[in-house]
């Protein structure tokens, strides 16, 4: 089974940067892409980030290019989405997932609790 447990979100003012880290239990994490996707209230949840299993490929939502990066660790089985310049709009529950796509687009077969990122204005 797999686990994906979020951690780093919290509440800052527009401008401010969190990094958000996500765990994996799956002793192949490195075999697989990962994404992160968000759900702001009423909204439906979006496709935010994502990166190969080898990091070789990143993928953007544009709303959020050139201000966030998504990275991953393999040895530490860890995908990380750095967020620098928040915007209010950027409020969400994000959520790490698990990919067994081989190619982009990716669809996500595993998910975490999601961790709540609230920015104010």
């Amino acid at each position: 089974q797999v686990q994906l447990v979020e951690s780093g979100g919290g509440s800052v003012q527009a401008g401010g940067s969190l990094r958000l880290s996500c765990v994996a239990s799956e002793r192949a994490f490195s075999s697989y892409a990962m994404g992160w996707l968000r759900q702001a209230p009423g909204n439906e949840r979006e496709f935010t980030a994502a990166i190969s299993w080898s990091g070789g490929s990143t993928y953007y939502q544009d709303s959020v290019k050139g201000r966030f990066t998504i990275s991953r660790d393999n040895a530490k089985n860890t995908v990380y989405l750095q967020m620098n310049n928040l915007k209010p709009e950027d409020t969400a529950v994000y959520y790490c997932a698990m990919s067994l796509s081989s190619a982009w687009p990716y669809a996500y077969s595993y998910w975490g609790q999601g961790t709540q990122v609230t920015v104010s204005s």
